[in-house]
């Protein structure tokens, strides 16, 4: 089995008057864009992790089989400290996991299959995506790192974990930059709308 964890906890401290989760983005709450991508792929379970404003995220999250709630109450201590929390849905006979944003509405599904399918290999331990030069999320591990990730801190979760595994990385290609894309400010949201509805 192959879970992905949704990190879905985080304070939005950069949009201030409200969380970007919820905010719509096509008329759609933001979360559910990436939501959605993993609720029509392969991954067999969906960890959401919550946090901030957990109550009124579940309330809009889109329903499926896949989903898993779990809550965060240290969500403040920053990405990592939901990482972990997530791992605890994830059992040792697993296959592997998928770590994936909820602020990134431009993932493909085709994307986060390439990632199952390659970890379902197990030649590598590490799984990232790529478009030329640039690397980006989601990344997907194999099981056999879940020990190591007692040791992460912080809002850089895996970050140095995955640089010392350079080695034992799987670089899988992308078809768009777009997709690593994340929403971080409000202007995000105008902008994107602008690009992707020139008319509007």
């Amino acid at each position: 089995m192959i879970k992905a964890i949704l990190l879905a906890a985080g304070q939005s401290k950069r949009l201030k008057s409200e969380n970007k989760l919820i905010k719509l983005y096509k008329k759609t709450p933001l979360i559910n864009h990436s939501l959605k991508k993993l609720q029509k792929s392969n991954v067999n379970k969906i960890i959401i992790v919550l946090g901030h404003d957990y109550k009124e995220i579940k309330k809009i999250i889109k329903k499926n089989k896949k989903n898993i709630f779990i809550y965060n109450k240290n969500f403040k201590k920053g990405m990592a400290s939901s990482i972990k929390v997530g791992l605890k849905k994830v059992a040792r006979n697993d296959e592997g996991f998928i770590v994936v944003q909820s602020d990134m509405p431009f993932i493909k599904t085709s994307d986060i299959n390439k990632i199952y399918n390659s970890i379902k290999l197990k030649k590598f331990l590490v799984y990232k995506l790529k478009f030329k030069n640039k690397i980006g999320n989601p990344i997907g591990f194999d099981i056999s790192l879940i020990k190591k990730f007692k040791n992460i801190r912080g809002e850089f979760g895996a970050k140095f974990m995955v640089k010392r595994l350079k080695k034992r990385t799987k670089f899988i290609k992308t078809s768009s930059v777009k997709s690593f894309k994340d929403f971080d400010k409000v202007s995000d949201f105008r902008t994107w709308s602008i690009k992707i509805n020139p008319k509007k």
